[in-house]
């Protein structure tokens, strides 16, 4: 079989491959609709480690072409949801911790790009169907559904991390597609202000219409600065969803003491963090950082869309191009690591395969 992936670190192009084998719990599926990401372009380029012969893509819907002995909820011809996060249930790590995201080792349970190959093929393994796919919620377009398995559930985490609660004021470094889920899920956890930093227009226009109130531009000064200047002392809650190594000390200087700073933002394996003890009151601040990977599984993304539904929250107006063919794919992975100035978020129909 033919994908799109790296021959090794900065290196991409089109692989060929054995198709995946299915195990008894598994499914192969052929891909309808893929999103490429930053973060596959950001292991492309080395970001997570080297790596070798790797198909990317880790966002997907599509159709189920083969199932296993032991799958019980789905069948062949089956037009399924692919979380980005599938994890080994089987594996007793999973049972620590609340985000089911690394089973035995860290990102252990994101199989795609990491120790299996990734979604832009002709077929993709998918490690315990019943509980790592899902059905398509009847309400929900395929298009809304495929920036649930990642852009979605990512830019939620980060609220949820942050623990964001009635009225409180929020800011968002980084209002990317990531970012942009993040402003939606904070204004449906009923924050009150809340501060998107990013230059965009389109991304800028879209978090208005999510629920920002304020957009913060490091074009017009210190970041730091304006959101302590907006706020009378800082934020109650930081996401970060964006930014490189020093976004980290930015994000927990504009804190208020007793606030809560979530990173979601997937920094470089040569990066080092670090931050001045002062911004963190010396350590006395009860400033609280948490930093995780979405959780994994089918549940998770049948209440994604459970929101899309019956809140109306349309996650597919962060899709800025779009693409037809399997070789397009090649081309979108391409826009997204050009990062032009009116990119979201690209999305390719694979409809010749």
């Amino acid at each position: 079989m033919r994908g799109y992936g790296m021959f090794s670190v900065n290196n991409p192009g089109w692989l060929e491959k054995e198709r995946p084998a299915c195990g008894a719990y598994d499914a192969i599926v052929t891909p309808t609709i893929v999103a490429p990401c930053s973060s596959d372009t950001h292991s492309m380029h080395g970001g997570s480690g080297p790596k070798e012969n790797m198909i990317l893509g880790h966002e997907a819907v599509g159709t189920v072409v083969e199932v296993g002995a032991e799958v019980t909820r789905f069948k062949v011809g089956d037009f399924v949801v692919v979380p980005c996060v599938t994890p080994n249930w089987l594996e007793l790590g999973i049972q620590h911790g609340k985000s089911f995201s690394h089973d035995g080792r860290p990102f252990g349970s994101f199989k795609f790009i990491n120790t299996e190959d990734g979604v832009m093929a002709e077929f993709f393994h998918v490690i315990h169907a019943d509980a790592n796919l899902t059905h398509l919620l009847e309400g929900v377009t395929p298009e809304q559904a495929l920036m649930t398995v990642d852009m979605m559930s990512t830019g939620f985490y980060g609220v949820e991390m942050a623990d964001v609660q009635f009225g409180d004021t929020v800011v968002v470094i980084g209002i990317g597609p990531v970012g942009l889920m993040a402003v939606g899920g904070a204004a449906l956890r009923g924050a009150g202000r809340i501060i998107g930093i990013g230059t965009r227009p389109n991304c800028v226009k879209i978090a208005r219409e999510y629920g920002a109130t304020d957009i913060v531009s490091y074009k017009e000064g210190d970041i730091v600065e304006q959101v302590l200047e907006l706020t009378s002392g800082g934020a109650d809650r930081v996401i970060i969803a964006g930014g490189n190594k020093d976004t980290f000390a930015q994000a927990i200087a504009m804190t208020r003491e007793m606030g809560n700073i979530a990173s979601i933002n997937y920094y470089d394996a040569r990066d080092t963090l670090s931050f001045p003890a002062l911004a963190w009151g010396l350590g006395m601040a009860n400033k609280d950082i948490r930093s995780g990977f979405c959780p994994g599984g089918a549940l998770r993304i049948q209440k994604l869309m459970e929101i899309i539904k019956y809140r109306g929250f349309d996650a597919a107006k962060i899709i800025s191009h779009t693409f037809h063919g399997f070789d397009a794919m090649e081309d979108a992975f391409k826009l997204m690591d050009a990062k032009t100035p009116d990119l979201i978020k690209p999305i390719v129909y694979i409809d010749d395969l």
